[in-house]
């Protein structure tokens, strides 16, 4: 795909994802995995099947690199190490439902890694789907759609059977790494995720850019993640890669590699400043306050209703409301309403 940079798909079996972009970064000491899969075993039979049509093994992973906290890029990192003993790097800020992971020889002082803020929220907005997860829009527990409830079942499982990888070594924006004999620097990309890091190899204009930008869709900007004003958060990454320069290869985690980063840049924040007009557009149709709910099922069609619709709307409408678009209040029992 890119200097030194072997594209190998794994399998996943994630509803309208069909498959994840492995990266293969092979050295003089065997190769550096980015990404490796859900821990399922088709996901481990397929990378196995790749690693083998490159002449490679298991065996020859002495590194693991995960650009975000999500199962289909991290699941099979800590069946790796167990294999071959890879290095696991990720982001200092690394966590799954706000745990960070088991820390296995850490070459940083663990002060990197100390626990975020919980984000405060009433009792009545805590809500037990997925368990763990405070909903800060308050209300019933969100009934997920099928791909949503598959999703967060994913997500739990990959933590339950342990899968959450043993972390080796955490980066921070701007750390160079040494692969394939090119030197890549971390680009913190947060948005998606709060831990979400790109890859970029300036002498080749290399990006490897996780799921922070896509050919094809735009990522799931969560209202859950911890940050504030996620989607501002979201739109500031995406500029900060029209600052890495030249971009010749766009290499994505889902979807086929491009070459127009900034063209693709542009599209992805129309579609999301769309999006804002549309709810603007429906607070005025309400004429009154509304809760995130009855936002989300004015936005999007009735198969995809469920908690991530509710979280992306939610992320949207505080968006609005730090922008001065929209006002919001809290009622007794919790419940948040918004007036855009």
């Amino acid at each position: 795909m890119a200097p030194g940079v072997l594209r190998m798909q794994l399998p996943i079996a994630i509803p309208g994802l069909r498959h994840v972009n492995m990266y293969c970064l092979q050295d003089e000491r065997g190769a550096t995995l980015i990404d490796p899969g859900l821990p399922d075993e088709a996901s481990w039979a397929a990378l196995r099947e790749r690693l083998h049509q490159a002449d490679l093994e298991v065996r020859h992973i002495h590194t693991v690199l995960v650009t975000h906290s999500h199962p289909d890029h991290f699941g099979g990192a800590a069946r790796l190490r167990e294999a071959s003993g890879a290095r696991i790097v990720v982001h200092e800020d690394f966590s799954v439902f706000g745990e960070r992971p088991q820390l296995a020889e850490l070459e940083v002082s663990v002060e990197h890694l100390a626990p975020r803020p919980v984000v405060e929220a009433s009792a009545q907005a805590r809500a037990a789907v997925p368990s763990g997860i405070l909903i800060p829009w308050g209300g019933d527990a969100p009934t997920s759609a099928d791909r949503d409830r598959k999703h967060w079942e994913r997500i739990r499982e990959s933590s339950s059977r342990g899968m959450v990888p043993p972390v080796t070594h955490v980066v921070r924006h701007g750390d160079v790494l040494r692969l394939a004999g090119r030197d890549f620097s971390v680009v913190h990309s947060p948005g998606h995720t709060g831990d979400h890091i790109c890859f970029y190899d300036r002498d080749a204009g290399t990006l490897i850019a996780g799921d922070h930008v896509l050919p094809s869709i735009t990522p799931h900007i969560s209202g859950l993640n911890g940050l504030h004003d996620p989607l501002q958060v979201f739109f500031d990454s995406l500029d900060r890669m029209r600052e890495l320069g030249f971009v010749q290869r766009c290499l994505p985690a889902h979807g086929h590699p491009f070459d127009d980063l900034s063209s693709r840049i542009e599209a992805i924040k129309r579609h999301h400043r769309e999006r804002l007009d549309a709810l603007a557009n429906i607070g005025r149709d309400f004429g009154k306050p509304a809760s995130v709910r009855d936002y989300s099922r004015a936005l999007f069609s009735e198969h995809a209703w469920g908690i991530m619709a509710e979280s992306e709307t939610y992320a949207h409408l505080e968006h609005l409301r730090l922008l001065g678009r929209a006002a919001s209040h809290r009622e007794a029992g919790g419940l948040l309403l918004y007036e855009a």
